[in-house]
């Protein structure tokens, strides 16, 4: 049986850990670590290392539109 292709959706800088804790307790995905090269403001061509959610391609797209839709909800608070 071949390996299944996994997708990562990088969590963007400031996302409340609770909100990470959220979408593992809630979703088949894993939390990894990504070296994101930045191209912007002071940090062009710096490289950080973000977090990202691994998992199947239908499950991280779910988990993209709950994480959107969560910090709309944070930011309006």
């Amino acid at each position: 049986m071949a390996d299944e292709e996994l997708f990562d959706l990088l969590v963007p800088p400031g996302v409340p850990r609770k909100m990470i804790y959220d979408v593992v307790e809630k979703y088949d995905v894993e939390v990894v670590r990504r070296p994101q090269r930045l191209s912007f403001a002071n940090m062009d061509g710096d490289v950080r290392e973000l977090l990202a959610f691994r998992g199947k391609r239908e499950v991280v797209e779910e988990v993209q539109k709950y994480l959107f839709e969560q910090l709309k909800e944070f930011i309006a608070e």
